[in-house]
């Protein structure tokens, strides 16, 4: 891999309203401008061009995030392909996934199997519960990627070492 190509990571819900942009949003966040990775989202029942749902705005804004300009986008093959990682939020989603796109499955993974000691289980969908479940939602995603991240640069320095 060379110093400027770009590695994408997608993260993936069902409606792209609250889970994967907001993981999508803290992930551009800690990795900062000058990172080799593009990152983005989408839904596997998602409606294109929907903003992101209230609560989801709110508590990112707490965390000085702003996805108030997301729209959802349906996962398709165009955004599957050129895809380095998929991280799905639940188990269904993987399934879904794996199912639509089998040319993926080595790249596909639950975004829990990165908390520390490696949790599997699904991100619990906020969609119409309380402000402090999407608080819950946000604060479990965000530890999560702390051992996502570390992952992605492992997967940076394989590519680079040629393995």
């Amino acid at each position: 891999m060379t110093k400027n190509q770009v590695r994408q990571v997608v993260f993936v819900c069902t409606g792209n309203i609250c889970r994967s942009p907001m993981a999508e949003y803290l992930l551009r966040t800690r990795l900062g401008p000058d990172t080799e990775w593009q990152v983005a989202s989408a839904g596997v029942s998602a409606v294109d061009g929907l903003p992101p749902s209230r609560p989801a705005v709110l508590v990112m804004k707490e965390f000085g995030v702003n996805i108030a300009g997301h729209r959802s986008r349906l996962l398709t093959d165009s955004v599957v392909r050129p895809a380095d990682l998929l991280v799905a939020m639940t188990a269904a989603h993987h399934r879904d996934i794996v199912q639509q796109f089998p040319f993926s499955k080595a790249n596909v993974y639950l975004l829990k199997t990165f908390l520390p000691g490696g949790p599997e289980g699904d991100v619990l969908d906020p969609i119409g519960l309380s402000d402090d479940v999407y608080r819950a939602v946000r604060d479990e995603i965000d530890v999560a990627l702390t051992g996502l991240i570390a992952f992605m640069h492992a997967v940076n320095r394989s590519t680079r070492e040629g393995l």
